[in-house]
């Protein structure tokens, strides 16, 4: 694995990060001393993450639910007469 020094990697981050996005990691060293690895993240694509549904079977939604508290918003906001 390629160690950079600090200075070498903040003048070629894009060229770096291409690298590790390739997979080849590297670590960022100053004075010599190895202070971090950098790879690439094993991260699923934004566009393939599916939401809806993520909690099927987990919750019920009532029948009623779109009437629910219909009583008292109309106690609320209509007048009595």
């Amino acid at each position: 694995m390629q160690t950079i020094n600090i200075h070498e990697a903040k003048t070629h981050l894009s060229k770096l990060v291409e690298m590790a996005v390739k997979g080849e990691p590297f670590i960022i060293a100053k004075s010599g001393k190895p202070l971090v690895k950098v790879m690439a993240l094993d991260a699923p694509d934004p566009a393939s993450i599916k939401r809806i549904g993520f909690m099927t079977s987990e919750i019920a939604v009532p029948d009623d639910f779109d009437q629910m508290g219909n009583k008292e918003i109309e106690e609320l906001f209509c007048e009595s007469e």
